[in-house]
């Protein structure tokens, strides 16, 4: 399965407006979105993955990895491409020795170069990185901004995901600040039409 991090959606059910989590992120990989990673901070366990099972065939019709927040058991139980870890979840070797498959994506969040570089030599796959411009959905994420997000670009060789805030009127500020992509909350789930609002992201992304 091809790894796109252009466009990277990551749930939370409170900007759905009372809209189906299944259906939602569905419309939102008919828009093009690239990668979907399934949060669900207050979420049991059980919950996690009777919806994670739902989320991953969805991605699979769309060829679109699915990426577990926090829980790698879960992660591994439903088959998901990989996981994305805090700073103080699992530690990022520990869940490589846990997955052992190749091909395993695990993403780490990273605040700060310090960070970003330990991530780098615990064999994370790309670095979600931010609050770029702050976050409405987040608000434990320490403030980055877009010289810190550059900084981390310039000195560390993986993926970057830029979060915190991102959406259509400032995604291309990130992806020329160097990252490879654009992690977008209530940016596409929040939108009134989530297609269009997927859609138009990606248009800029085509554009740049």
């Amino acid at each position: 399965m091809k790894i796109d991090y252009s466009c990277y959606l990551v749930t939370d059910e409170a900007c759905l407006n009372g809209k189906d989590l299944c259906e939602a992120v569905r419309e939102a990989l008919e828009g093009g979105v690239t990668m979907v990673q399934y949060r669900a901070k207050n979420t049991d366990g059980g919950t996690m993955y009777d919806v994670g099972k739902k989320l991953k065939a969805i991605c699979d019709e769309f060829s679109v990895p699915l990426i577990v927040n926090d829980r790698v058991d879960v992660a591994l139980s439903i088959g998901a491409a990989g996981v994305h870890l805090g700073q103080s979840d699992l530690p990022c070797k520990a869940a490589r020795e846990l997955a052992r498959s190749y091909g395993f994506i695990i993403g780490v969040s990273a605040h700060n170069l310090e960070e970003a570089n330990q991530a780098l030599m615990d064999g994370a796959t790309y670095l979600g990185c931010g609050a770029v411009f702050g976050s409405s959905t987040k608000t434990d994420a320490g403030y980055l901004g877009l010289d810190g997000l550059k900084a981390i670009c310039d000195d560390v060789y993986l993926p970057i995901v830029g979060i915190g805030g991102v959406n259509a009127s400032n995604y291309a500020d990130v992806i020329k600040a160097g990252a490879s992509g654009g992690a977008i909350v209530s940016g596409i789930l929040g939108a009134e039409n989530i297609k269009e609002a997927a859609r138009e992201i990606c248009h800029i992304k085509d554009e740049l």
